[in-house]
């Protein structure tokens, strides 16, 4: 093994280990008072300066969710990713691009799966006529509600539509473009790393 292969694994393991710190901020941050604590602040300040230029990305702050670290995870994926092929021997313009897509595939293909579940669980809830106005389902219909009122633009060019049909149209649409742009993103990933 060259003296390069070695410094770019190096390389590459410290990208993963940053990538598991910046992941337990996330983590962190799901719970009341969970960033308080000598560690969790220095936690902060070590993932501070990486996730910031994420998180003034406006369309990852939209519908009351902060999609900002996801992004920032699936770059430092890529980085990972391209310096083990480095390592490997393996880096060549094909599989940069191809690693480009595939950090652009991922955070937006869990999106769509994302928002396809939570418009799914709604359907059931109004379905089994559950309290609709219960705080989980208000959270629910605040982060599903652009997605809806997206699609319904589209599809229907703003014709007034029950509430029914416009969460099964968004299931379909969020649903189906996951299927299709994760086929299409699969094979366009798989003809570039031939490259």
């Amino acid at each position: 093994m060259s003296t390069v292969s070695t410094i770019l694994r190096i390389l590459g393991g410290a990208v993963s280990a940053y990538m598991i710190l910046c992941f337990a901020r996330l983590m962190l941050s799901w719970f009341p008072g969970g960033e308080r604590g000598t560690g969790a602040r220095l936690l902060l300040r070590i993932t501070e300066p990486y996730l910031a230029p994420f998180r003034r990305i406006a369309f990852l702050r939209g519908s009351g969710m902060d999609f900002s670290p996801m992004a920032a995870l699936a770059v430092l994926a890529g980085v990972s990713w391209a310096l083990g092929y480095a390592a490997a021997g393996a880096l060549t313009v094909g599989t940069l691009l191809a690693l480009a897509v595939r950090v652009a595939w991922y955070p937006a293909g869990f999106l769509l799966g994302f928002f396809a579940v939570l418009i799914l669980a709604r359907i059931v809830a109004y379905l089994a006529r559950w309290n609709s106005l219960h705080p989980a389902w208000r959270a629910v219909d605040a982060m599903i509600n652009p997605v809806l009122l997206l699609v319904k633009r589209v599809v229907y060019r703003n014709r007034i539509v029950n509430y029914m049909q416009g969460l099964l149209t968004g299931l379909l649409v969020t649903a189906g473009l996951r299927l299709l742009l994760g086929w299409l993103f699969g094979m366009l990933y798989a003809i570039l790393e031939k490259l």
